[in-house]
């Protein structure tokens, strides 16, 4: 009796980790998949340097481990390598600061970030700075124009809150 006991708390907990491990997939692609649009309509609009920071900081905490793995390889160093020469001829095509980020970052640093909680919880946080910020930009809710941009901006920016509130309330706990 106590064995079947024992074989079922093994069986929940192991449904458990699959489903944590699958919330976390979803937070990392969604998530990065929203970032990535944001900051391509951030470079077609305003080009607001505070957005692109805080985005590409979500980035770093959010990006999905197989790419982070990659970029933290041999590939990175040759890409950084090849950013940062470009820069050196075109300083205002090529802006690498914050790709450097992904790729010199401590690993302590960059295990803490993201650590399932701790990612999770510095994702929002980066979320709730960057509609701050936007909300800032445009001058509050009612400075909004009615355009494709601004939109598209304010309905991906409720899907990175998604994908981050998501994760922090059924699979983070």
């Amino acid at each position: 009796m106590e064995k079947m006991i024992e074989v079922g708390i093994r069986g929940v907990a192991a449904e458990v980790e699959l489903r944590s491990r699958r919330d976390r997939t979803a937070f990392q692609w969604g998530g990065t998949i929203c970032a990535l649009f944001l900051l391509i309509l951030n470079r077609t609009g305003r080009r607001s340097a505070l957005q692109t920071t805080l985005l590409v900081l979500y980035l770093f905490a959010s990006f999905p481990t197989v790419l982070f793995k990659i970029l933290r390889g041999q590939f990175g160093y040759w890409i950084a390598f090849l950013a940062v020469a470009a820069n050196l001829f075109f300083p205002e095509t090529f802006q690498v600061s914050r790709f450097v980020l992904f790729v010199i970052a401590p690993d302590w640093l960059s295990n803490g970030l993201r650590d399932p909680l701790a990612g999770g919880i510095f994702c929002l946080l980066m979320a709730v700075l960057l509609l701050m910020a936007r909300l800032r930009e445009i001058g509050g809710l009612w400075g909004c124009e009615y355009n494709f941009h601004c939109i598209s901006y304010c309905l991906v920016i409720s899907l990175l809150f998604f994908f981050t509130g998501f994760y922090l309330f059924v699979g983070g706990w």
